[in-house]
């Protein structure tokens, strides 16, 4: 956890220092994609966001932390000091949390082009061991429904917000190769479900409520965590 000072605004963000060689899958900003990755940068920025660049923006803020090699950056209005984290059998989640701007992904609400507004549920996946490209893939798809049944579970009728973000980082494969499989039922898939679930569902019970507006109870598996 890190602040920094822009625009009269005093801002953090979180950063992980990844082990030589590890690979990360991403819809990040900065560095999506699949590939070798050194770090991963989740920074805070003010809400009405005005730059048109957040690629730059997020270089540059990667930069002034001395972090070199090419890397990951995530954007966020929420407030990156709340993030939440949790642990299942090796698999680390960490998210930052913000719903004010939320609902559901298939609507009717017309696309738009450009760069997208800072993304307000951000999911960072740690694993211990390496997956193949195929099974990283998967795995932005398991902790993305993963979300989504806690984002329920704390009674919120909506599967996100318009520009979430997932990294999912890993090992480089080596000798013994790498887990093909990253679905909810696989071994490594189902240890990153449930990281990634309790992780969001600790951050959403914690989002204010507006006593006014509709609420779905929960109903999933994680409902009896709580």
């Amino acid at each position: 956890m890190r602040t920094r000072h822009e625009d009269g605004h005093r801002l953090g963000h979180l950063v992980w220092r990844l082990a030589p060689g590890s690979r990360v899958c991403s819809s990040a900003v900065l560095g999506g994609g699949i590939g070798t990755r050194a770090w991963i940068l989740n920074a805070q920025v003010p809400g009405g966001y005005p730059r048109l660049d957040p690629d730059r923006h997020l270089a540059e803020i990667a930069a002034a932390e001395g972090l070199d090699g090419p890397g990951a950056g995530l954007m966020t209005a929420a407030d990156v000091s709340a993030y939440t984290e949790a642990h299942d059998e090796g698999v680390t989640a960490t998210v930052t949390s913000g719903l004010g701007v939320r609902g559901w992904a298939a609507a009717p609400a017309p696309g738009a082009d450009g760069p997208p507004p800072p993304g307000t549920v951000n999911i960072v996946v740690v694993l211990p061991v390496a997956l193949s490209d195929a099974a990283l893939v998967n795995a932005v798809a398991t902790a993305t429904e993963a979300k989504v049944q806690a984002l329920l579970d704390a009674g919120f009728d909506c599967s996100g917000t318009p520009t979430d973000a997932v990294c999912v980082a890993a090992p480089a494969p080596g000798g013994e190769g790498a887990e093909p499989f990253a679905g909810p039922r696989s071994r490594w898939g189902a240890r990153l479900a449930r990281a990634v679930h309790a992780a969001v569902l600790d951050g959403a019970l914690r989002h204010p409520r507006d006593p006014s507006e509709p609420s779905r109870p929960g109903s999933g598996a994680g409902a009896s965590l709580r």
